[in-house]
């Protein structure tokens, strides 16, 4: 049966039922998508602080750390992530964050890439919970995140009084107030 043919049988109602589907399915990957983000995050920050644990009880230095690497990527050779560069990050991200309840509720929604970006160049305790935040309620990728960071926003937020919410398109005056672009160069 040629698929010109199954087109013309079909009830009125298919496409909008089609549709909802297609949006069912993407919704169901993207929940599944952040449910995995979510364990790997909590994950790394359990690894980290077993580290920095083992650290402090025994006196770990980075030729264990070599070691566990070389270990946990024998053990899990279709896992990423287990790197000793990798494995020092989930140190200093335990070390960062001590507390596991805000690994689990505000961390855990963005990527790992995300933390480390915000990590390796927010020293401020306040501005990196500013760009988690703003990370999360913007849905920044990795790239835009590191603007925004590059460009200051933390600082100059709040600084000069404008009117890009007045007088361009929502999605261009939210770009224009994060990074402090004129109307032109959007």
């Amino acid at each position: 049966m040629k698929s010109e043919e199954l087109l013309l049988d079909l009830p009125a109602s298919y496409a909008t039922i089609l549709a909802g589907l297609k949006d069912q399915i993407r919704e169901a990957r993207l929940k599944a998508g952040l449910a995995v983000n979510r364990e790997l995050v909590l994950l790394y920050w359990r690894i980290g602080r077993l580290i920095l644990e083992q650290q402090s009880l025994e006196g770990w230095g980075s030729k264990v750390i070599d070691r566990l690497s070389l270990d946990l990527m024998r053990e899990f050779p279709e896992m990423k992530g287990f790197s000793p560069r990798n494995l020092k990050y989930m140190r200093r991200f335990a070390e960062a964050y001590p507390d596991e309840p805000i690994v689990q509720e505000v961390l855990a929604q963005i990527t790992w890439y995300h933390n480390i970006t915000i990590l390796d160049k927010v020293k401020d305790p306040v501005a990196r919970d500013f760009y988690i935040r703003a990370t999360i309620q913007h849905g920044w990728s990795r790239n835009v995140l590191a603007h925004q960071i590059e460009c200051g926003l933390y600082e100059r937020q709040g600084r000069a009084l404008v009117n890009f919410d007045r007088t361009l398109p929502a999605s261009q005056s939210e770009s224009a107030l994060l990074c402090g672009n004129r109307p032109e160069d959007l």
